[in-house]
């Protein structure tokens, strides 16, 4: 059986991360939104951990959907203050502005991890779109959830279908770390201590 499994690297992966916003928050419901967060929290730090490039995206701030958390205003300061601020384009590959900027973080990397605060929407359709569109696709599902399990189960399948990858926060910081006693794996094994272990079983 031929495996689809396509390994990850610093140095051929970008990283897009969609709406995590204090309001769309709101609509996860499927998971805790304690993890969601902290999922999100655990990529921003492998970003600025490995120096791999990133775009932050919102939509609409001013409306119900709030400012971006200010966890990655934290974390990722200058990504921060660079975030496309989309007017209302639902599928954040459509919005011009951000297609710029994901293709710039892109330069010739053609592997890119993709996160969103709602799979059912924030998620699928640019996972979707930029598989369609020659990129391997790997969606980390647990940095983002949807209103209810049918929504999340259809999502899934729908990525998947077209050749997108799914996996989980602490599975990707495994990938990308290959070897814990490097001096890179250890500073991805903190991520993962923080980020991820010190919280299982707390909500």
């Amino acid at each position: 059986m031929r495996s689809n499994h396509v390994r990850f690297t610093p140095d051929d992966t970008f990283m897009l991360l969609i709406d995590h916003q204090e309001g769309t928050l709101d609509f996860v419901r499927n998971v805790p939104r304690a993890g969601v967060v902290l999922n999100a929290r655990a990529l921003a730090r492998v970003a600025k951990v490995l120096d791999m490039p990133v775009v932050l995206t919102s939509s609409q701030e001013d409306q119900m959907q709030g400012p971006l958390i200010e966890d990655l205003r934290e974390i990722l300061p200058e990504q921060y203050e660079k975030r496309v601020r989309r007017s209302g384009v639902a599928n954040a590959w459509d919005d011009p502005e951000f297609r710029a900027a994901a293709l710039g973080a892109a330069g010739e990397r053609r592997n890119v991890i993709l996160a969103g605060v709602t799979n059912d929407v924030c998620t699928v359709a640019p996972a979707i779109s930029m598989t369609e569109a020659g990129f391997t696709v790997k969606v980390v599902q647990d940095a983002g959830g949807s209103p209810h399990r049918t929504a999340e189960e259809v999502a899934v399948r729908a990525w998947e279908r077209v050749g997108a990858l799914t996996t989980t926060a602490a599975s990707l910081i495994a990938e990308l770390a290959v070897d814990w006693s490097t001096e890179r794996g250890g500073r991805l094994a903190q991520v993962t201590s923080e980020e991820v272990l010190a919280h299982l079983g707390t909500f």
